[in-house]
């Protein structure tokens, strides 16, 4: 017997729960860079970039796809989640000490390639800490695909607070990387000292590796991982590519324009996580209807922030970045008002639904296809475009990506474009974001000369136009207005 989707008068369930322990330490978090900027020097700041940039790429591709795996076994399996889980564990310790040497060893060559000289002394300690992340890459996601979602949540929340901390008193105090980078080492080998607790504690005698498992995990874990590496590459691509071409110096320029908000990640991951994990059980009830009303809830419920986010973004990009990272930063403007087009994508969670199919060798191909795009472009967006081209060309790939994977999803779900996505509901969102802009961007422009004031007016003036068009439209529904409906109520009527 199928299971009806939750739905209430709540926006948000556990979603919501997950969002707010990872808000937790946002603010902080947000300001790791911004403290930053203000302790080193702009090559130094660049090279902070860099060695974070070959971070986040090996911890992405080098998983092969094992942390994730959980969330598709964990859900469905009863006496075998302690194998799953000791067998990704075990896989990603591995990896991450082979991950650490690599950086440790090829530290010369990798600083000769990225241009920076500079970076080779802190490499080693950049394989340090990958290491003991990747060691520690599977505890929330255990927590969440076990239902623990207050418990992700407060793991999410005291982990960032920890994070923040650790990255910045060294640097106020030292005003030296290396400090910066030991600080972060001591972050992560916490964050294992926690996980082993928990994981003892919670799967006691099933917790031990098992080889009939681990052939599982990887046929599911290995084509997903081969996608999420060339998702990365292609991810990261430009900004390697810019690295390689220029200086430290302009480096930063270009990294503070493609500057990365914590908060999609913490809304947008979240949720793609408690969708997948409702559509694995509507899935095993082989009710695709179910799967379809999921996927519009998740993509409605994103877009009622990710919209009006990006909205404001364009309105108040350069008063935030020079308000954020100084003048110094006011050539990365552009940049930056172009790259909050990708905050667009993430309300479309179609990874997480192809995965719940285990579609993980057609994203791999898509994959494939967005990076061999970039790979043929990039040269000529550059020149053509200059230090612009490589976040232009980075956007043209995910517009790609995104139109494939929802053809697919079309098929699986055996929908027509029409009934694929909400389209009203996202119109009407997306109506409203807009017309909230217009009074933000006057008051930026009558506040042009005091930056400061004018992100605190504005935002306070977007926030409270947009929210209160939503409540009142929520009021006018409630009280039977009928002809204006709020784009919740639009999607609940099948828009």
């Amino acid at each position: 017997m199928s299971r009806p989707v939750e739905s209430s008068g709540v926006p948000f369930g556990p979603e919501l729960v997950l969002t707010l322990g990872r808000s937790v330490g946002f603010a902080v978090t947000f300001f790791i860079p911004v403290v930053l900027v203000r302790v080193f020097d702009q090559a130094t700041f660049g090279t902070y970039k860099q060695l974070f940039l070959v971070f986040a790429t090996l911890y992405a591709i080098a998983q092969v796809g094992m942390a994730e795996s959980l969330f598709y076994f964990v859900p469905q399996t009863q006496g075998r989640r302690g194998a799953y889980v000791a067998n990704a564990a075990i896989g990603l310790g591995a990896l991450g000490l082979a991950s650490g040497t690599l950086l440790w060893a090829g530290a010369p060559a990798i600083a000769a390639w990225l241009n920076n000289a500079a970076l080779a002394a802190h490499l080693p300690w950049i394989g340090a800490f990958l290491m003991l992340m990747l060691v520690s890459a599977g505890l929330e996601i255990v927590l969440i695909a076990r239902g623990r979602f207050a418990w992700a949540a407060a793991s999410y929340g005291l982990s960032d607070l920890l994070r923040s901390a650790l990255f910045i008193v060294p640097g106020l105090v030292t005003r030296r990387l290396d400090w910066v980078l030991i600080g972060a080492v001591a972050f992560a080998a916490l964050r294992v000292a926690v996980m082993i607790g928990y994981f003892a504690g919670e799967l006691k005698g099933g917790l031990r590796p098992d080889y009939g498992a681990l052939k599982e995990q990887l046929v599911y874990a290995l084509p997903f991982g081969a996608a999420v590496l060339i998702e990365t590459i292609q991810g990261n691509l430009h900004q390697y590519v810019v690295s390689a071409r220029f200086d430290a110096a302009t480096f930063a320029l270009y990294a503070v324009g493609c500057l990365q908000i914590p908060f999609v990640d913490f809304v947008a991951g979240p949720a793609g996580n408690v969708m997948m994990v409702r559509m694995s059980e509507r899935l095993a009830d082989k009710d695709r209807g179910a799967v379809t009303a999921l996927w519009h809830q998740t993509t409605l419920r994103l877009a009622l922030i990710f919209l009006p986010m990006t909205a404001l973004l364009l309105v108040l990009g350069r008063d935030l970045i020079v308000v954020l990272f100084t003048p110094a930063y006011a050539a990365s403007v552009p940049i930056f008002l172009v790259w909050s087009l990708s905050i667009l994508f993430p309300v479309l969670q179609t990874d997480g639904v192809l995965r719940v199919f285990a579609r993980t060798r057609f994203l791999l191909l898509v994959n494939l296809a967005r990076l061999l795009l970039i790979l043929g472009t990039i040269s000529w967006f550059l020149s053509t475009f200059g230090l612009m081209g490589a976040v232009l060309v980075t956007l043209s790939g995910m517009i790609v990506a995104k139109g494939l994977m929802l053809f697919d999803m079309s098929r699986l779900l055996q929908v027509g474009l029409r009934d694929l996505l909400p389209w009203r509901g996202l119109l009407a969102t997306a109506g409203l974001a807009a017309a909230a802009a217009v009074p933000a961007w006057v008051v930026v422009k009558a506040l042009a000369d005091h930056p400061l004031a004018g992100l605190a007016a504005a935002g306070m003036t977007y926030a409270s136009i947009y929210l209160a068009t939503l409540a009142a439209l929520h009021l006018r529904r409630g009280a039977g207005g009928g002809a204006v409906k709020t784009p919740q109520a639009v999607h609940a009527e099948g828009g």
